[in-house]
């Protein structure tokens, strides 16, 4: 700072000098010119108050943001115990979302409830998860990410054991709409988890946790293969809960979010939990007051702030994203048994699906094949993820997604016409499943990194809502339409990715290499 001042003054009594150069120049000089030309340094005195203040607010030494903190500590031991903890929460989800290609079968045998009423028990779940899911995300940026996985974690379990001693169809409705609003909280997870991650490792890490889902929907068909021949879907649902039960034991030792209790005020809180971060890596704790990197919105989780001027291009976009991944995902998922139940009523010369009546006479369950060749398509999601990782990394998170949209439509386009050749059909299935599941992964990776801290959960939220929207609509194509027109159904899947991957190429704002945002201002 004296450096600063000793500079401006010698740059001030230059410009002086030159001014009057035509003076006396005696020893004095000096002197007189202090005497008779002081506005000069009234001058200077503003001059140098002004660097002074500048100087204080540019650079503040003796500060740091989470975003620093965190990428000091780096990864460590507290990043890979949040992993687990987060990975067995994607994985009680994966579940839930695998076993429902699997029940509304079985309830179609066992109740003889019809082709739409086997839709309507997949779509309630997602009807669930969409009122719920701006829900959560406003309960997550209003008092914290581990409060609302607590609270959901528990109604998880609770009404997924409630779900297997339904006496009937319409508690098995209830029931499970109740499911799918517990589960709309999950994606906060990936909220909570993304907010303690390194800039450099985030998307990295975010995508492998994709890998617990993967498991996950492996572990349900294994158990489904296990228990269904024997037992039935009642005990497979009651099993299914054991992850869930699980994770409601850890979630007491889940961290909150610092990024959030900066946010919402908390600073001593995150301090700690800063300190908690750096003590479990091996990292000394950074010197300074922790202060917030951006302007600060004044009010929390409220869906209309996603539409400031912004933010509003972004949001519609991701949502419009959302809805067609979703859509598409959950598509591959339900189609896989529909194609490998049906696939013997295939008419090659019409390239359609014959009408089939829901008439219990109709029922065929799902065999060990059946069973084997949904668990291949379904190991298709690590590949999908690997490659994810290599080229969201190379080439950023917009045109990954635009990318695998673009190859998920050229798969679907395969099958057009319906083959009875089951290595073929499985091929096809493997490789879509592996892209589109790449693209949700790659989606949450940007999402949070894309929103501030405050906006961050309920931004998430809402696009996890629309993301159901297109879930809710997806089986009313691949386990309704697709039994009347093959070519149709696959016809309206590959136009929604072209689409989608439009969207993804005129997204305003690339995320690769950026820190996330820890407030923002409204103009």
């Amino acid at each position: 700072m004296s450096q600063i001042l000793s500079a401006a003054k010698r740059t001030v009594r230059k410009r002086s000098a030159s001014e009057y150069e035509d003076l006396d120049k005696s020893q004095d000089l000096g002197h007189k010119k202090d005497h008779m030309f002081g506005g000069s340094y009234d001058s200077l005195g503003n001059v140098t108050q002004e660097l002074e203040m500048n100087s204080v607010s540019v650079v503040p030494d003796d500060t740091f943001t989470v975003s620093q903190a965190v990428n000091a500590f780096g990864f460590g031991k507290f990043q890979a115990k949040l992993s687990l903890f987060t990975g067995l929460c994607w994985m009680a989800d994966s579940m839930e979302m695998t076993i429902l290609s699997i029940l509304s079968l079985a309830l179609h045998c066992d109740w003889h409830i019809s082709r739409y009423q086997q839709a309507l028990a997949t779509t309630i779940v997602f009807l669930g998860m969409m009122l719920s899911s701006t829900f959560w995300g406003f309960l997550s940026d209003r008092f914290g990410r581990k409060q609302a996985l607590t609270l959901c974690a528990v109604l998880l379990f609770y009404y997924g054991l409630l779900s297997s001693i339904a006496p009937n169809y319409l508690w098995v409705l209830l029931l499970r709409g109740l499911v799918g609003f517990a589960i709309g909280c999950v994606p906060q997870s990936v909220t909570l988890y993304a907010e303690f991650l390194p800039s450099k490792q985030r998307a990295k890490c975010v995508v492998l946790l994709d890998c617990f889902w993967a498991f996950g929907a492996c572990l349900e068909v294994l158990l489904a293969l296990i228990i269904m021949p024997t037992l039935g879907w009642r005990w497979l649902l009651a099993i299914s809960t054991a992850p869930l039960l699980a994770f409601a034991c850890i979630c007491p030792w889940l961290p909150e979010s610092a990024r959030f209790q900066v946010a919402s005020g908390q600073s001593d809180k995150a301090l700690e939990t800063l300190k908690r971060v750096a003590a479990e890596n091996g990292k000394p704790m950074l010197l300074g007051r922790l202060v917030v990197d951006d302007t600060v919105i004044t009010g929390r989780g409220y869906i209309k702030d996603l539409l400031i001027p912004q933010l509003r291009t972004t949001s519609i976009l991701l949502w419009f994203i959302w809805t067609g991944c979703a859509f598409c995902y959950y598509g591959v998922v339900l189609m896989t048994t529909e194609l490998f139940e049906a696939s013997e009523t295939c008419s090659r010369s019409q390239g359609i699906f014959q009408p089939i009546e829901s008439c219990s006479a109709d029922c065929r369950k799902l065999n060990t094949q059946d069973y084997m060749d949904l668990l291949w398509t379904t190991l298709a999601e690590f590949p999908g993820i690997f490659a994810t990782i290599f080229v969201i990394e190379k080439f950023g998170r917009k045109k990954t997604m635009a990318l695998q949209f673009v190859i998920f439509a050229v798969c679907v386009c395969f099958l057009f016409f319906c083959t009875k050749n089951r290595i073929i059909l499985t091929l096809i299935l493997f490789v879509a499943r592996g892209i589109i599941a790449g693209v949700f992964q790659a989606a949450y990776v940007y999402t949070p990194e894309v929103y501030p801290t405050q906006l961050r959960a309920i931004g998430v939220g809402a696009c996890s809502t629309m993301a159901r929207l297109g879930a809710m609509i997806t089986p009313y194509i691949a386990q309704v339409l697709m039994k009347s027109s093959l070519v149709l159904a696959m016809s309206i899947y590959s136009t929604v990715a072209v689409f989608a991957a439009i969207c993804c190429i005129v997204l305003p704002v690339e995320t690769k290499g950026k820190e996330m945002k820890e407030g923002l201002a409204k103009k």
